[in-house]
């Protein structure tokens, strides 16, 4: 433990006196507000500036250094629309780096201000990544030991939490392997998705990413770095997954692989008729035999829609497709795929003729493409390679995920689709089912209480400093009158990347689940060091 500042020590005996008034209230504090298996340390910059802290920090024996200078790019994330400055940034070279910060951070007791939040590629979108005042860990700095990919009757891989997915792919398919569950966007670290729960058109049959994974290293709100497991240290292991990084930072995990293919039939169908889109939505999620990625969006007042996708699919009947005309409706679009090896590719076709003709799309509206699986699963880079050439990649993405039960969903689209959104212009708004079969309810993860639940994500971009429809101002106010419907309504709605800014929303969302939450909250981040731009908790106060 460091020693107190000599200055400090040299005060009159009055301010002493204080000093070890306010010593023993902290401790108070600290034993009745974190767990008993914590011992009380006492803070050693007790009424120290900023300056003192930053100084305490460069002290720290590193293998990798920290950033006091240069702090803009830690204080923003893709949302673009939070911008808190931390103190310093810790570019960790080893897991040990970041375990002594951690320590370092808790041995500063209560009255430290200072806070930890661990940074991926920034792709969160209400500042959950960032710590005010705190200290940001940049989790691609941290060294990657070499990924081991181990085939076998259940092959994994062994990864840093700092790995892109998209790495993490290439390096698998190597091997003949992949990852069973992904995320839209690979260009996301292991940690950040772990973190929440990660989901794409897999998740139907193999679950989120949280269902995927066998083992993880963690290091806690205690700086202890813990090995957990379904079988190890299980309640760590099952809180940190889908635990908004609220009981430690994940810094290795096992994640399940499976047989990669080389190829994928990529499907688009329409639908006018948001019953009927549904309806065969659920039916291939539940069927034996169905495609392998599974999702659907919206279309609101567009034009010129199927030549748009012209230039990477083909209409089944040219003819048909030309003739084709929106006539300004809302319509629904099916996204699928088939995988498969070019030497399956006669029974792939008559599998997806299969599929295909137990469902009641709009049969002008069938395009399809052939692609790799890698230019599959990493096709949202291509889009993003374009806005950034544009610069319309780092603008206000005001997002909005949702998770609705089965039996609201069509009450949910036609307030939302029929009155609320009058157009879809500004971005995607994905609408697909999920399993609640393939989710572990012993992770953080909160879902709705009904077998089959839907994503519904709004996955807007906010044009800088306009007023009118695309601008933050509007989508914030469509959010806003989306949240209140769902409100009243009483839908069982959950949020999926939850944003709340007050704990009594908080208590909300984990409805029954609050009081476990808190608890492991109380076991493994006992000053609530680690997270705190999720808004949760408070640093040293009441969990309960």
């Amino acid at each position: 433990m460091n020693s107190p500042p000599l200055g400090f020590l040299r005060s009159n005996n009055t301010i002493l006196l204080r000093c070890l008034l306010v010593l023993l209230l902290s401790c108070i504090t600290a034993r009745t507000n974190v767990s008993s298996n914590l011992h009380p340390t006492i803070p050693t910059v007790l009424g120290s500036d900023s300056s003192n802290i930053l100084s305490s920090l460069k002290a720290l024996t590193l293998d990798g250094y920290f950033s006091f200078d240069d702090l803009h790019h830690a204080a923003r994330d893709f949302g673009n629309q939070y911008n808190f400055l931390p103190s310093a940034i810790l570019r960790p070279k080893s897991v040990s780096d970041i375990a002594t910060t951690i320590k370092h951070v808790l041995q500063l007791g209560p009255s430290s201000k200072l806070t930890v939040a661990a940074r991926g590629h920034g792709h969160s979108t209400q500042g959950q990544a960032q710590a005010h005042k705190g200290i940001v860990i940049n989790m691609e700095s941290l060294q990657r030991r070499k990924m081991k990919v181990h085939a076998g009757k259940l092959p994994f891989v062994d990864v840093s939490g700092g790995e892109l997915w998209i790495d993490i792919l290439h390096e698998t398919l190597r091997h003949g392997l992949a990852p069973k569950s992904w995320t839209d966007y690979l260009h996301l670290t292991v940690g950040g998705t772990l973190s929440n729960a990660g989901i794409s058109g897999q998740a139907f049959r193999h679950g989120p990413q949280i269902s995927n994974v066998y083992q993880l290293e963690v290091v806690t709100g205690k700086g202890e770095v813990v090995s957990c497991s379904e079988n190890q240290n299980e309640d760590l292991f099952y809180g940190v997954l889908g635990g908004l990084g609220q009981f430690g930072i994940i810094t290795r995990a096992t994640i399940a692989l499976e047989p990669a293919p080389k190829m994928v039939k990529w499907i688009r169908v329409l639908y006018s008729d948001f019953s009927i889109f549904v309806k065969d939505q659920e039916y291939l999620i539940s069927a034996e035999n169905t495609f392998d990625y599974i999702e659907g969006f919206v279309i609101i007042n567009r034009t010129g829609l199927l030549n748009n996708w012209r230039s990477s699919f083909n209409p089944q009947d040219p003819l048909q497709a030309s003739r084709f005309n929106s006539d300004g409706r809302t319509l629904f679009c099916l996204e699928m795929t088939k995988n498969f090896n070019p030497d399956e590719t006669d029974a792939m076709n008559q599998e997806v003729e299969s599929l295909l003709s137990q469902l009641n799309y709009i049969p002008s509206t069938l395009f399809v493409s052939e692609v790799s699986y890698l230019e599959f699963l990493d096709r949202v880079h291509v889009s993003e390679l374009k806005l950034q050439s544009k610069g319309l990649w780092e603008i206000p993405h005001p997002w909005l995920n949702l998770l609705i039960p089965r039996s609201k969903i069509q009450e949910f689209a036609a307030e939302v689709f029929g009155n609320i959104l009058t157009d879809t212009s500004n971005g995607p708004v994905l609408v697909y089912p999920l399993n609640r079969s393939k989710w572990n309810n012993r992770t953080s993860t909160v879902i709705p209480n009904e077998d089959i639940f839907y994503l519904v994500a709004f996955l807007s971009s906010a044009a800088p400093s306009s007023t009118r429809m695309e601008g933050l101002e509007h989508i914030l106010f469509q959010h806003k009158r989306i949240l209140d419907f769902c409100e009243a309504t009483q839908n069982g709605m959950k949020q999926y990347l939850p944003h709340y800014t007050i704990q009594e929303e908080w208590r909300a969302h984990f409805g029954p689940r609050w009081e476990v939450f808190a608890q492991r909250k109380s076991a493994y981040d006992p000053l609530a060091i680690l997270a705190p731009g999720q808004k949760i908790f408070k640093k040293a106060t009441n969990f309960s």
